[in-house]
This record gives C-alpha cells, structure tokens and sequence, in this order.
C-alpha cells in the first residue's frame, strides 16, 4: 500500500520515545491547500476498526479509510536538507502538487 524509507523508519522510532502512549504514526489526506487535498501527520495513540496499518520492524503507520485510497503507492520519507528537515510524501496518484509539496490533487 505505501512504503516507509529506512530514514523515514528511523525518525518516526525517534520521534516516538517522546511521545507517551503512541502506537504510531497516522498519515492522512484531508480537504484544502492550493490544489484540493492536503496531507497530514499526528502521533497517533489509538485506532479505530476501519484504519490501515503498514508496519516496518517496530514503528506502524496508520491511515484511515477515507485516506488509504489516496496514499496508495506513496512513499514516505524523511529529508534532512540546507532548506529544512521533515517528512516528505511522495504520490505517484497525484496529477499535480503545489511548490510547497504538501497540497495535490488526484
């Protein structure tokens, strides 16, 4: 369904020793940005019955029903840059992506 970079694997393990009560990571796609859907990412601490969950090693990724369709085949990433750091999505769904990376439309 979606792929984990080991970097991205990596950070989110870090990120959770932080957080209390987390069982992972949850990526969803909600309705906005400049180009109809936008992605986003919590710390998640429970599931609910409907929710997909993608695990690498220890570290779980989870998305809900309405998201799975559209995260289908992205690869989640982590990029420590000159420009910044933080997770990227990349979408192969998407028909076209804003400059910012974190807005498309499908």
């Amino acid at each position: 369904m979606i792929t984990i970079t080991a970097t991205a694997e990596e950070k989110i393990r870090e990120l959770m020793l932080e957080e209390k009560d987390t069982l992972g990571l949850r990526v969803y796609v909600k309705g906005g940005g400049c180009h109809g859907y936008q992605y986003g990412m919590a710390f998640e601490s429970k599931m609910s019955d409907d929710d997909t969950v993608i695990e690498k090693g220890d570290v779980k990724v989870i998305m809900d029903s309405q998201s799975a369709p559209l995260l289908s085949g992205c690869e989640v990433d982590y990029v420590d840059s000159v420009q910044g750091s933080g997770f990227a999505i990349k979408n192969p769904q998407a028909k076209t992506t804003c400059g910012c990376g974190s807005s498309f439309s499908a």
